[in-house]
């Protein structure tokens, strides 16, 4: 695996997981009632359209979790582009554990392929600036570390990954804080000058203020492009300039071209649909058809 993938801490719990959600407490009655124990199968997990790939070792281990006889041979790896109808990787073994920890593999993988996508389309409209396409906090519970490393697998980054990793002052932080000048100024103590700051800003007056009160990092938050364009001179390079809010594919390129730093999408792990995978068996009399619910 490659790009720095997810430990198998982080992702065989979340595996684990939809199993258990998926099999309850009677297993797969399905594929127990008609599919003899020694049944041995074969199949191809295919892109039935274009993408980028990412998760797929994560989501293709599911088969070793129900039965580590089950082989899995890759064709692509994490990041790569690959067009409709590729074959991702090959699997064989035991046909009840291919058979049961289908929907599960390809639901993870389709998920994940779907953000690294929409992600490359996204980094791929900002070609030629200066703009860094990051992701937010906006993920699935749970999924979290899957979710940023596909955006990551897309050619993104991942901002912050939690609370705990960095600073970053909001709107209600400031109404409690009373002003950006007195929020900037007590965070800093409270962590120290190792520490970037950020803080979100919604005007002009507040960016002056932010500047002023030593943060490292402005979120401008749901800015015209004008403002932007404006927010970019006055700041001269004296902080990091990272615009957030309503900001979609069809409106990313011209946020870049204002000459911010960074472009932060929540859309990217909320909203990006996912990718078209299947598994096709191969037809014989020891390969079941597979099941597609």
């Amino acid at each position: 695996m490659t790009l720095d993938a997810p430990s198998e801490t982080v992702w065989r719990g979340v595996l684990e997981r939809a199993l258990v959600e998926d099999l309850g407490d009677a297993g797969d009655i399905t594929t127990d009632a008609i599919v003899p124990r020694d049944a041995r199968a074969a199949g191809r997990i295919v892109a039935r359209e274009s993408g980028v790939v990412a998760g797929l070792v994560i989501a293709t281990a599911t088969f070793g979790l129900l039965d580590e006889r089950v082989a899995v041979d890759y064709a692509v790896s994490d990041g790569d582009r690959v067009a409709a109808q590729t074959t991702l990787a090959t699997v064989s073994g035991p046909a009840r554990a291919i058979l049961t920890g289908e929907r599960v593999a390809l639901n993870l993988l389709g998920r994940m392929c779907g953000i690294a996508t929409r992600t490359r389309g996204v980094v791929d409209e900002v070609a030629g600036t200066s703009a860094v396409i990051a992701a937010t906090r906006k993920t699935t519970p749970g999924l979290r570390a899957l979710e940023k490393y596909a955006v990551r697998c897309g050619g993104g980054t991942t901002h912050r990954f939690g609370l705990f990793d960095a600073v970053l002052i909001k709107d209600n932080h400031l109404v409690v804080a009373g002003s950006v000048t007195a929020a900037v100024r007590t965070a800093r103590a409270a962590v120290g000058h190792s520490t970037a700051i950020e803080v979100e800003v919604n005007d002009i007056d507040q960016l002056d203020e932010a500047l002023a009160a030593g943060a490292d990092v402005i979120l401008l938050d749901n800015m015209d492009l004008a403002t932007m364009r404006l927010a970019v001179e006055r700041t001269a390079g004296r902080a990091v300039l990272e615009a957030s809010g309503g900001i979609t594919p069809r409106t990313v390129a011209a946020v870049a071209a204002t000459g911010v730093d960074v472009i932060s999408l929540g859309w990217l792990t909320h909203s990006a649909p996912a990718l078209d995978v299947a598994l096709d068996f191969e037809e014989g009399p020891a390969a079941p058809a597979a099941v597609g619910y």
